[in-house]
């Protein structure tokens, strides 16, 4: 990208965020198009997700900038499994990585934030699941900010294994019949308290689906949604920005 032409998004990024008077508390990130960024560029699978998880970096920094306090990535979905195996394989090293980095990143203490997964742990490979727990024990007493990711997710999997743990209790006689309320069942799903309706969800690639991302957060909230063109690799903060004028638009019209 030019030099002027970088100056002038940030330009139109400031003029479009001076005009916006509601800002998200919590977007969830379906990060599409990896596979065809690289497809396009003639780079491999691998290097579409490297370049992938550079973005997903950037995003951190720009919701630190944004005040955004909680960001949830779609990492990888139980569908995702069904991927060639090398490719399943690269992902999960890929994981290693960046899950043993933020381990050392001074960043992350400097802007205290809380790191955490969501999705069936039994699936994750145990080395991926060391280095995430590694990281949710050093984070967990951050509160200026959460970065959630959804590893292993499945939103409809996450609603029946909640209704199942719900059944448990009641049968344990932990619960009565009558607790079983939407507040209820959201604090057996997210015990840690730490995961509040989301407010926007974002979709790289103009792939116009959720993916059933977050059914319980997002559709029960009525969660505005904003479908972008680029690809992950290829999201900038412009695109972040104009996201937002999308939730400050559907904030405008619900108070009229």
């Amino acid at each position: 990208m030019s030099r002027l032409r970088s100056a002038a998004e940030t330009l139109y990024a400031d003029a479009v965020l001076k005009r916006l008077t509601h800002i998200p508390k919590h977007v969830a990130i379906i990060q599409d198009g990896n596979r065809r960024y690289a497809k396009e560029h003639g780079l491999s699978v691998d290097m579409g997700h490297k370049l992938g998880a550079e973005t997903t970096l950037r995003v951190l920094e720009w919701g630190k900038k944004l005040d955004i306090r909680h960001v949830t990535f779609y990492a990888f979905s139980t569908e995702n499994f069904k991927r060639d195996a090398d490719e399943v394989n690269g992902l999960m090293e890929l994981f290693v990585e960046k899950f043993t980095q933020m381990l050392t990143d001074a960043r992350v203490v400097e802007n205290k934030i809380n790191v955490t997964v969501v999705g069936d742990r039994t699936l994750i490979p145990p080395h991926v699941l060391k280095q995430i727990e590694a990281v949710e024990e050093k984070t967990k007493d951050f509160t200026d900010y959460y970065v959630h990711f959804a590893l292993a997710y499945g939103g409809r999997n996450e609603i029946v294994e909640t209704a199942k743990r719900v059944v448990a209790k009641y049968h344990a006689g932990e619960i009565a019949l009558s607790d079983i309320t939407p507040e209820k069942i959201t604090e057996v799903m997210y015990p840690a308290g730490d995961m509040p309706p989301v407010d926007l969800v974002l979709r790289t690639a103009n792939d116009r689906r959720t993916s059933n991302f977050l059914p319980w957060l997002a559709n029960g909230n009525e969660a505005a949604v904003c479908f972008c063109v680029p690809t992950w690799p290829e999201f900038r903060y412009v695109d972040m920005v104009r996201a937002l004028r999308t939730y400050d638009e559907r904030m405008r019209i619900s108070a009229q």
